[in-house]
């Protein structure tokens, strides 16, 4: 007889072949940043003195709504305050978008009926999913504690940042794989996945500068309150791994009571025939894109309104020493210490909607590989309106995320400065100013998926290298054309600085020749 777990090991040996380029890269950069920003604080603030007056900066409201508390001004409190929040994200898209990856993404394809008409358990691929990524949390533990360690730093506080981290990626892990039992789709599996993320750190955001409750709703809020090289609470751990334990259950029970392939969450059955209004390929992909773009819209509205609400303080912790000047002034400013504030967290919002920019632009590969194209294409539509019509939503929905973005954030900011119609101006140009660094990203995205469609999944990477750049380029003095490889780099840092057209204008131009480049390619390439 073939119990529930037989073939697991097979499985996972399979998950570990197909992903041991893609792994490996993400498990290296999460492994690697800890120890690199240590070493580079390090030199920037060589003695005790130094660091205590940095600590005394960093604790103002609003750059701990961004980066979360620090808990002691020392070289290993500074390291975790400013790269903690980064790599419990990253640590988390790495887990939710493997476990998709390997349960719901197999079963919409149809690989995994295939698998199963082998002697393969029922739990086979859920268990090989979760130890695949249960070794990848295991190995950025090791790597990231040695790493600090090698740095000079304390090897219990490097242990706890470690395993603080891995935790947390266990955490999302569960989470993904409850969420592949619900849905009947990956792209509902990821959406669903990342929206926990997105609301642990939002809780964890308004909780460190507000009711402190809120922290203790987050799985981000408990890897922070760890309080690595900080006295180290090593029970805060065990939130975190009751969370991993209670989803994991729930995905198990969830995946025995569903039919392969099917979700539990009610799926409403569509008409006999098509609305007048479905008569359109943009009318379709209005119709695939309108439940996501909806969430990302709310999310982002809040997103603005927590970074523009943050920012009343920001002035109260800046002294006259000329090195916290400095400090701030390295985290994005130009003029003002609010304008700096305002301009770095404008930058990361333009990062976080270039995610529904990379999403929206690979639907177009998701159908593809759906079979769903090809019943289009058989009939009236061409391949470019199809494409386009997907388009629209890629670079316009970006459009409105920033817009929304930045009128969040202006009525936040103008509520406490007195001056809301001038704020919403100046904030909406700060976030609106970011939309041509995200096209480009769409562009990359379409450009692998005409030319190169088994590629497509690259521009994923694409966004997470923008990323790296911006937290860590400046941190690690990078070479200026390492940096200028993002397209990010080249947005005016609004507000605190003088506008310029001139860089967008090109950012838009790079954008639009990897687009048209791409839908030559679709023109001229096999679909399927």
């Amino acid at each position: 007889m073939t119990g529930p777990l037989t073939g697991t090991g097979a499985l996972a040996r399979l998950a570990l072949r197909l992903d041991r380029v893609r792994l490996t890269v993400w498990v290296l950069i999460i492994a690697i940043m800890p120890a690199g920003t240590a070493a580079q604080y390090q030199k920037l603030y060589p003695d005790e003195h130094t660091i205590q007056q940095v600590g005394g900066a960093v604790s103002n409201p609003s750059l701990v709504a961004l980066n979360g508390p620090l808990f002691r001004a020392s070289l290993g409190g500074l390291t975790a305050w400013k790269i903690g929040v980064t790599e419990l994200v990253l640590v988390a898209l790495m887990n939710l978008l493997m476990v998709v990856r390997h349960t719901r993404t197999e079963e919409e394809t149809g690989r995994s009926e295939l698998i199963g008409a082998g002697v393969v358990g029922r739990y086979a691929p859920l268990t090989a999913a979760l130890l695949e990524i249960g070794l990848a949390d295991l190995a950025i533990v090791v790597l990231t504690a040695l790493g600090l360690v090698g740095t000079g730093l304390p090897v219990a506080g490097a242990v706890a940042m470690g395993v603080a981290i891995g935790v947390t990626g266990l955490v999302f892990a569960a989470v993904a794989a409850a969420a592949a039992q619900l849905t009947e789709s990956a792209r509902s599996a990821t959406a669903l996945a990342a929206a926990v993320l997105g609301a642990s750190y939002l809780l964890r955001a308004v909780g460190d500068t507000g009711p402190t409750w809120l922290t203790w709703l987050s799985p981000v809020g408990w890897a922070l309150r760890v309080r690595p090289f900080a006295g180290e609470r090593w029970w805060a751990l065990g939130l975190a791994v009751a969370l991993a334990a209670v989803a994991t259950a729930a995905a198990y029970t969830l995946a025995g009571r569903r039919d392969l392939g099917a979700g539990l969450l009610p799926q409403r059955p569509g008409p006999a025939q098509a609305a007048p209004g479905l008569r359109s390929t943009l009318a379709l992909a209005w119709r695939l894109h309108r439940g996501i773009l909806i969430g990302w819209v709310v999310g982002m509205a809040l997103v603005g309104a927590v970074l523009g609400g943050a920012a009343g303080g920001i002035g109260d912790a800046v002294g006259t020493n000329q090195q916290i000047t400095d400090l701030m002034a390295r985290m994005g400013g130009h003029k003002g210490l609010v304008d700096a504030y305002l301009a770095t967290a404008f930058g990361l919002t333009g990062l976080v909607a270039a995610v529904y920019t990379v999403q929206a632009t690979l639907r177009l590969r998701a159908e593809e590989t759906g079979g769903r194209v090809e019943p289009l294409l058989a009939t009236r539509v061409g391949r470019i309106p199809w494409a386009a019509s997907h388009l629209v939503f890629a670079f316009a929905g970006t459009a409105v995320l920033l817009a929304v973005a930045g009128v969040g954030g202006g009525l936040a900011y103008g509520i406490q400065s007195h001056d809301v119609g001038g704020q919403v101006s100046r904030l909406l140009a700060a976030a609106l100013v970011q939309l041509p660094a995200a096209w480009v990203l769409a562009g990359v995205g379409v450009a692998l998926f005409g030319l190169a469609p088994r590629l497509a999944a690259l521009a994923w990477a694409a966004l997470v290298a923008c990323l790296l750049l911006l937290e860590l380029g400046a941190l690690l003095k990078l070479d200026q054309w390492l940096v200028d490889v993002s397209p990010f780099a080249h947005v005016p840092k609004l507000p605190g600085s003088a506008f310029t057209a001139t860089p967008l204008l090109w950012l838009a131009a790079v954008a639009a020749t990897l687009t048209a480049a791409g839908l030559v390619g679709l023109r001229r390439r096999d679909v399927g």
